[in-house]
């Protein structure tokens, strides 16, 4: 899956009490899994991102262009 270049956006959250993680290339809910700890939030998050593409590509629908930023 690595010729995909989306971001993940991983965010601790005192209201649920674990790190929820955001893929802000993909419309539709703001968060798609979450995890106790930040390594099991970006574990999930992988998982997350590759079910997405399936189902993308399962369903025809065209994946969103990834946002890319450049470094200075």
């Amino acid at each position: 899956m690595s010729q995909f270049k989306y971001q993940m956006l991983i965010q601790w959250s005192e209201e649920d009490n674990c790190f929820l993680v955001g893929f802000p290339d993909f419309s539709g809910q703001r968060w798609r899994t979450h995890g106790d700890t930040y390594e099991e939030a970006l574990t999930n998050g992988i998982e997350a991102l590759e079910s997405l593409i399936i189902a993308y590509k399962a369903t025809g629908e065209p994946l969103p262009e990834p946002t890319v930023s450049k470094a200075a």
